[in-house]
């Protein structure tokens, strides 16, 4: 997950659908992206620094990996469960 890229989506006030099509991919692609179920290659990333006028390496930081697996939705609905 990216959260710099999202923020910066937010920020820039533009659709997630608009963003694709200025970068030249489907939606679902760039989906997939920003939720972190897909790696993006080194074009896109660039083209998508681009579009959105930022730092790539500042755009696609990941945020800490091991504190998303202990945290994930699945400890968030068994802590739910719990109450």
């Amino acid at each position: 997950m990216y959260p710099n890229l999202k923020l910066q989506l937010w920020r820039s006030g533009m659709r997630q659908n608009r963003l694709a099509q200025l970068v030249g991919i489907h939606d679902t692609l760039l989906s997939k992206i920003l939720n972190g179920f897909r790696e993006p290659d080194p074009q896109i990333r660039t083209r998508i620094a681009n579009v959105l006028q930022r730092d790539e390496a500042w755009l696609f930081a990941v945020e800490n990996a091991v504190a998303r697996k202990v945290d994930g939705p699945e400890t968030a609905c068994q802590r739910d469960a719990n109450k």
